[in-house]
């Protein structure tokens, strides 16, 4: 296992690692990276994600959703969009649907449409969010959304109240929205506890993901699955993983 990277980039080095567990891929932005971005090694390039995909399917894994106990016909693999860039849209519904992956997007219900503003405050270059009719078109073609929050705040740092709203308003909010039940959450920055984990199972989600890093076997806790994370190299992978897990 000490030789098993801390992210995903191709999967001969995973083989060992995913043979123990459901691996659970986290992703956030696809395509170019802007000439400012900051946190470069978020943006995947659509050739190296068609590259991985063609991988996964040509080892004969299959898709999973978040939580979902593998039925060992064949190996699965959960794939993760955090935060709904419009990017995403873009660079991955093809990918997914012309290589038979369904992927579920984490969406920050009160921002469809808009721009990563949690991310703009610290400087990052903004980016689009997907719209309402992205979505539809994300879900029309097979895919899945879960909850993200409503704003994207640190749960850990506000009040149990305005934790609890997050948390169970962007569920109602998405299922009005969209008309399908939304069963699956994101702690934004994998920020939790047990007290907002409670939260969680209190509104009703049937798994929700962190930023642990490994894979998930029978006896995962739902609402703390782990996950790995897919990058590019770099030279700034401490910057950027200290950044998703400590801010």
């Amino acid at each position: 296992m000490s030789s098993t990277p801390a992210y995903f980039t191709h999967l001969p080095p995973f083989r060992e690692l995913f043979a123990q567990g459901t691996p659970i891929l986290m992703y956030h932005k696809l395509g170019p990276r802007p000439r400012h971005a900051r946190l470069r090694g978020l943006y995947v390039d659509a050739g190296l994600f068609k590259r991985q995909l063609t991988e996964l399917q040509a080892a004969g894994f299959r898709s999973a959703l978040p939580g979902e106990t593998p039925d060992g016909a064949s190996p699965a693999v959960c794939i993760t969009f955090d935060d709904g860039f419009t990017n995403v849209f873009h660079h991955g519904l093809q990918p997914l649907s012309d290589h038979g992956f369904h992927a579920i997007e984490y969406l920050v219900a009160g921002q469809l449409g808009g721009r990563n503003q949690w991310e703009i405050a610290e400087g990052e270059v903004a980016q689009p969010l997907m719209d309402k009719g992205q979505v539809r078109e994300w879900l029309a073609a097979g895919q899945a959304i879960g909850s993200h929050t409503l704003t994207h705040p640190w749960l850990t740092r506000i009040a149990p109240a305005a934790a609890r709203e997050e948390i169970s308003a962007s569920k109602r909010q998405l299922e009005d929205s969209f008309g399908v039940a939304v069963e699956h959450f994101c702690y934004p920055y994998g920020d939790w506890n047990p007290q907002v984990r409670d939260l969680v199972r209190e509104a009703g989600y049937k798994s929700a993901c962190t930023t642990a890093f490994g894979v998930n076997d029978t006896h995962a806790d739902a609402l703390a699955l782990k996950r790995i994370l897919v990058r590019y190299r770099s030279r700034s992978l401490r910057a950027l993983w200290l950044r998703l897990r400590h801010g």
